[in-house]
């Protein structure tokens, strides 16, 4: 498939909205809803607009056995499998153990990567694997890996992230997933999860100490209190620096994919009194930002600011691995898979972001 865009970078004449907390998708091209790559400029697609702190070029600094990403500072085994076989997820915790007590890579600190930190690897401009091009990392197994979160919604479950098209779910915590050491600390490019508790295989909760998981280890920068705030009758996220609509329905209905861009747009030709902001549909990394892992139906901080909060919402990315599919953000469960864009099937929820953030 043809690229439209020569390098990673904005289109000219475009405002690149740097964001903090937020990383950028990785999504450099356009593509219809049949799927179809067009041309970025006009668009309101996300490879248009890039939002999101850009990466580095290269992206991942390798040496040894471990490899640094430059963008996150979050140093990752350059083996993707150093379990060989997939595990249970309290087996995931006991074989990093085992890897600290053997010292892997010189290093005795790693430990299993949050949702956030595992998702941070993700390019939503690749596939098989959907890591960033040019990666450095070997034996990648085009599977479930797991994360040190457990799902809210249900905490016999754990988030994990399907590395052959980026999808992100929960599995059950005695189902086997790969596991990928991480380590760092101070990372101030990934926020935390919101998760402050800990859970057994059975989803009951229990003491934190050693467990190693998100819970206890509540890495990543931490939330604004309050979150959210209310400025000339929007409400800003304080962590991330957007804006989004209070009323999180534009259309009152689900639409499909063309349609939730063209509503948009509608809807920002028509307000001339919000035009100090960029609105647009957010990406799938801004949705996902909103997601609070302490919660679900919906997802949201506790005392959120919201109205009209639907179950789940489109956003601009492309799958890249069905490019006529696009990312949806499952805000019951905070949940990241796909929608085939010409369903009328999910919701629109503005987002907007002002020059410089």
């Amino acid at each position: 498939m043809k690229r439209m865009v020569s390098s990673f970078g904005p289109l000219p004449g475009k405002e690149v909205f740097h964001l903090q907390h937020l990383l950028h998708s990785g999504q450099t091209c356009c593509f219809d809803s049949s799927g179809k790559e067009i041309p970025c400029r006009g668009s309101g697609h996300d490879g248009e607009f890039q939002s999101g702190l850009p990466w580095p070029n290269p992206r991942f600094a390798a040496q040894g056995a471990i490899a640094r990403d430059r963008l996150t500072g979050l140093t990752w085994t350059l083996d993707a499998n150093i379990g060989t076989f997939p595990c249970t997820w309290d087996e995931a915790f006991h074989r990093i153990d085992a890897a600290n007590r053997e010292h892997y890579g010189g290093c005795n600190d790693w430990r299993l990567p949050n949702r956030n930190e595992l998702r941070s690897l993700i390019s939503y401009q690749a596939k098989n694997p959907a890591l960033p091009e040019g990666h450095p990392f070997q034996n990648v197994f085009l599977g479930w890996y797991w994360s040190s979160t457990s799902a809210a919604i249900n905490p016999a479950y754990a988030w994990a992230i399907h590395l052959e098209g980026a999808r992100m779910f929960y599995g059950r915590k005695d189902q086997e997933y790969l596991l990928w050491p991480v380590r760092g600390t101070g990372n101030m490019n990934l926020p935390a999860t919101g998760q402050q508790r800990c859970f057994d295989v059975r989803g009951k909760v229990l003491d934190c100490t050693g467990t190693g998981q998100d819970g206890e280890v509540q890495q990543g920068a931490p939330w604004p209190h309050p979150r959210f705030s209310a400025k000339s009758g929007l409400i800003q996220d304080r962590l991330t620096g957007l804006f989004w609509a209070r009323h999180a329905d534009l259309t009152g209905k689900p639409v499909s994919w063309q349609q939730a861009l063209d509503s948009v747009a509608q809807w920002r030709a028509d307000n001339d009194q919000h035009k100090h902001l960029f609105w647009r549909l957010p990406t799938i990394n801004e949705l996902a930002s909103l997601v609070d892992c302490s919660t679900h139906s919906p997802a949201l901080v506790s005392g959120h600011p919201f109205t009209g909060i639907q179950p789940a919402y489109w956003s601009s990315t492309t799958s890249y691995f069905e490019t006529d599919w696009a990312w949806v953000l499952y805000l019951d469960k905070g949940a990241c898979g796909v929608g085939h864009k010409p369903g009328k099937t999910f919701y629109v929820w503005l987002v907007g972001s002002g020059a410089g953030n």
